[in-house]
């Protein structure tokens, strides 16, 4: 099964490349690799929600919106690669959550992101992680995800 397929399996549509909110592209490859750019909560357009971990939202929110980042950052990959079942292994993630001072379930957020990259490639999709707190983020989206990627 494809990962296009899987995507398709878990009831969820791979959107288009979220179009840049400032001067920089979605995603640049460089020999093997593929980096994107920092993905926030964007569905048809618009933020899916807005505002700070521990204040306005909570853990599991923020799982589920990082979770939506990680689909856009799988679109902005497929746009460098062509198509995701060429993707030989996720590398890196960043996952930045807008969060109260006092927040520090991070890591759960950033599970969102993680495990749809797993569910989605399998043992490719597994990588080395940060997980950051942030007092504010563009658009006041509370979550955004950025990836590398090796391709083939």
């Amino acid at each position: 099964m494809t990962p296009e397929e899987k995507i398709a399996e878990l009831g969820l549509v791979l959107p288009g490349v979220v179009p840049p909110l400032a001067a920089y592209v979605p995603a640049v490859r460089t020999g093997n690799l593929v980096y994107t750019s920092g993905q926030v909560p964007m569905v048809s357009g618009k933020l899916a929600q807005t505002g700070r971990l521990g204040a306005d939202l909570s853990t599991e929110e923020g799982a589920a919106l990082a979770r939506i980042c990680a689909l856009n950052a799988l679109a902005a990959l497929k746009s460098e690669a062509g198509e995701l079942s060429s993707v030989k292994r996720v590398v890196k993630v960043v996952v930045f959550v807008a969060s109260d001072p006092d927040f520090t379930d991070h890591p759960q957020v950033a599970n969102g992101a993680s495990d749809l990259l797993a569910e989605v490639l399998g043992p490719a999709g597994r990588h080395a992680r940060s997980a950051v707190g942030v007092a504010a983020l563009p658009l006041n989206a509370p979550v955004e995800v950025e990836l590398i990627a090796e391709v083939i």
